[in-house]
């Protein structure tokens, strides 16, 4: 993991929180960005509106807890990405009996890590509370989610502030929006660096070298885990005699993306990116993917040691590991063996691989 912050432009995600037919939101939403683009612009930071209704998650169906990140549906994925990519969120929201629409308590609650060391305000509206009630619930959401709500807010009486559908021209209004965005920002920024040493290492986990850190991956590390990837597949390549291999092929964006399907874990010595590994769940099987050690480090049984972490990640109800490996990748399928893998004979196996499957144990019963 990159121990600097990333210099890249900030993404705020501007989130409508209301669906209901004939909703204030949108357009409540819209009078935000263009009230805030000259700060934004001024400051390198993107805007995106998010509008609940139109990305239309269901009532929270996903069977693992959001905590896994082991998501089975496209539209959690697809919410996951979203959100994932943002550093900072305005959460546009109406007040419904004297709380926030039920709507945004489920995209919230639809994810826990991608919102976690990120900071969010409120733009609120209502009648005679301007929407603050809302506010006020949905702050202790979003602290338990790690996120972090700015002190600046803006909060809209319907009668003074909206006429014919629209926020009515205000200056000073406008300027509430710029200055609540450059103080969402400035906390983003200051944010960043929490999140490049995020809560989700493990611990009492001992290694089979010293100096050793297992964490999940996160977006800072996929540049460093890319070049790894491909320093570990040139061997696999020159033993498979191919270059057609796609951990060779894969570019940034792809390894990006992975990370709203797969669960990805890196392992650092002494600051150093030296192994990584995937895994997701996959018709009752727990699929294994991309284990790798650097070159240097292989023969220390950290390939070993990782591999065996990354089952006992496996969802309660798997049945079974799966994972695949190049047809000539001797030392590989050695080492698979080893850990009690068996190699699957069945069709289905794509040309120029081996498939090898581990029962999972039930767990001791205790009496």
């Amino acid at each position: 993991m990159s121990s600097n912050a990333s210099s890249s432009p900030l993404h705020v995600l501007v989130i409508v929180a209301s669906t209901r037919p004939g909703r204030l939101g949108p357009a409540i939403a819209d009078w935000f960005v263009q009230a805030a683009l000259p700060a934004a612009t001024a400051g390198g930071v993107t805007l995106d509106i998010a509008d609940l209704a139109d990305i239309g998650l269901p009532l929270l169906d996903e069977p693992e807890h959001p905590s896994s990140g082991i998501y089975a549906h496209e539209h959690t994925r697809a919410w996951s990405r979203r959100v994932a990519a943002a550093d900072a969120f305005v959460v546009v929201t109406p007040e419904y009996n004297y709380g926030m629409p039920a709507a945004l308590k489920n995209a919230f609650d639809f994810l826990y890590h991608e919102w976690a060391w990120k900071p969010v305000a409120f733009v609120s509206y209502g009648n005679t509370s301007a929407g603050t009630r809302s506010v006020q619930m949905a702050k202790q959401v979003v602290t338990t989610l790690k996120m972090m709500p700015i002190g600046a807010t803006v909060a809209l009486r319907i009668a003074d502030s909206i006429h014919d559908g629209q926020v009515l021209q205000s200056a000073g209004l406008d300027e509430g929006a710029r200055r609540m965005l450059l103080e969402l920002t400035r906390v983003a920024s200051a944010m960043r660096s929490l999140r490049t040493e995020p809560d989700s290492e493990v611990t009492g986990i001992t290694g089979p070298v010293d100096g050793l850190r297992l964490t999940v991956a996160q977006p800072d590390d996929l540049a460093e885990l890319l070049v790894l990837q491909r320093c570990c597949w040139v061997q696999e390549a020159l033993a498979n005699d191919t270059l057609d291999l796609p951990p060779l092929r894969e570019t940034l964006d792809e390894l990006r993306e992975s990370m709203s399907t797969w669960q990805l874990w890196c392992v650092r010595r002494h600051g150093r990116l030296v192994a990584a590994v995937r895994a997701r769940a996959n018709e009752g099987a727990w699929l294994i993917g991309r284990l790798m050690v650097a070159p240097d480090q292989a023969g220390n049984g950290i390939g070993s040691w990782l591999l065996s972490y990354v089952e006992q990640q496996a969802p309660q109800k798997t049945a079974r590991y799966e994972l695949f490996t190049g047809h000539r990748s001797t030392r590989n399928i050695k080492l698979y063996e080893r850990a009690g893998y068996t190699l699957n004979h069945g069709e289905g196996t794509p040309a120029g691989t081996v498939h090898l499957t581990k029962q999972r144990q039930p767990a001791a019963s205790v009496r």
